[in-house]
């Protein structure tokens, strides 16, 4: 079967929006099977994963389709703005330093995961690493890191960096694809039991429970019905912020490119990054206007239907039957990620930290902007900031992390 069955982008979307459809209907529905159901699974990982059999079952080839990057480039900023339209800075600030022990504990697990992983392949599987010298596989992770601590910006800079092969880097952005998508689907799952892990950690989510209950008392106290004007005017500024979100990208990142190059090394040369960036400030200083009152007629439910049409883009672009491919190297995947959840796990325990900051402080560093605030939003809407904020840092340092992770990895290369 050819993958690019159904080429048409206008359909390709009409089926993801099918597919969300059938998910809320599933979820809303009384009926005993679907409570038990979405009781363990949440329905936004289903969101995910059913997008992922179109690609994975040869139906649509996500290569030629402009789906994701109308969702990451359009949607995903536009959702940023609404969704940080009514933050309470001032309890965000009361959130600690959790937040970001947490996410440089995960940087550093992707930093050391990913040697040890190559080290325990070499003696447990040493056919894994035999590939040609123009194929180095320690080369190929390198890339791995630079997406797993930062994203495709800095992914791209390892690329470069390391002299990543084309062939070899096609086998490690599956895996990298896969194992990353594995883990947020594991991250999902736990989100459905994190009362029960915040008391396996001994952790006090207090503060995080004050600012979700206080926005959502907000929400509730000066709710309103929605008028044809009321949608106009929150459409209008997301979707006009976003448009001067990439209007001062395209003057500010080439011109740090062409007069600071050495800038590249943090990703500030990254239009992407600019627009993330510049979407999340207009929203927080939006919430200091009187546009945080849009709140009052759903700002953040229009953010967050954005948000799960990004999910499913997403989810589409994933080939579940590629592990079969390269299993070997989907081993070391599994591996370096097992750490890296590992030491996440180990210092939250020790500092009591939340299950919150340590499924956002992962995501900040393996899912980036594209699910950090997708992880955060699902706990709750007005728990996104952080999520955008964590993403916003780990491209800063992506590329510092994955340049020292490559070298780690070459020295233990056999």
């Amino acid at each position: 079967m050819n993958k690019d069955l159904i080429q048409n982008d206008a359909v390709i979307f009409g089926i993801l929006m099918l597919i969300l459809g059938a998910v809320f209907y599933t979820s809303d529905s009384k009926l005993w099977f679907w409570k038990k159901f979405y009781g363990w699974v949440p329905s936004v990982l289903i969101c995910y994963f059913l997008p992922s059999l179109l690609y994975s079952f040869g139906i649509i080839d996500p290569t030629k389709s402009n789906l994701y990057f109308m969702a990451s480039r359009y949607l995903l900023p536009t959702s940023l703005i609404l969704l940080t339209l009514s933050v309470d800075v001032k309890e965000l600030i009361k959130l600690g330093p959790k937040a970001i022990i947490m996410f440089f504990t995960g940087a550093v697990g992707i930093i050391l995961g990913g040697p040890i992983a190559l080290l325990l392949i070499s003696y447990i599987a040493p056919e894994v690493i035999n590939a040609p010298p123009t194929e180095e596989i320690w080369r190929g992770m390198t890339t791995i890191a630079g997406s797993w601590i930062g994203g495709s910006a800095n992914q791209t800079a390892m690329k470069e960096v390391f002299e990543v092969g084309g062939p070899l880097f096609s086998k490690m952005v599956a895996v990298d694809v896969i194992m990353a998508n594995l883990w947020l689907a594991i991250l999902m799952l736990g989100i459905g039991k994190n009362k029960k892990i915040n008391q396996l950690l001994k952790a006090d989510d207090r503060a995080i429970e004050n600012l979700k209950n206080r926005m959502e008392d907000f929400q509730q106290k000066s709710a309103k019905t929605a008028s044809l004007s009321d949608i106009v005017k929150i459409l209008a500024i997301g979707f006009g912020c976003m448009g001067l979100s990439h209007f001062l990208s395209e003057l500010i990142a080439p011109y740090l490119s062409t007069n600071f190059p050495q800038l590249q090394d943090y990703s500030l040369t990254s239009g992407f990054f600019w627009i993330v960036v510049i979407a999340a400030t207009l929203g927080v200083a939006l919430s200091f206007t009187h546009a945080r009152s849009l709140e009052q007629v759903g700002a953040s439910k229009f953010g967050s239907l954005m948000v799960y049409v990004l999910i499913a883009t997403i989810g589409m672009n994933m080939d579940i039957l590629a592990v079969f491919e390269n299993p070997g190297l989907f081993l070391i995947g599994f591996i370096w990620i097992g750490f890296h959840a590992l030491l996440l796990m180990v210092v939250a325990k020790i500092i009591k930290a939340p299950y919150f900051f340590v499924a956002v402080g992962s995501q900040a560093n393996v899912g980036g902007a594209a699910s950090a605030p997708i992880v955060a939003a699902y706990f709750s809407p007005s728990l996104a900031p952080v999520g955008v904020l964590l993403a916003v840092l780990g491209y800063v340092v992506g590329t510092y992390g994955a340049y020292i992770c490559g070298l780690l990895l070459q020295g233990v290369s056999p």
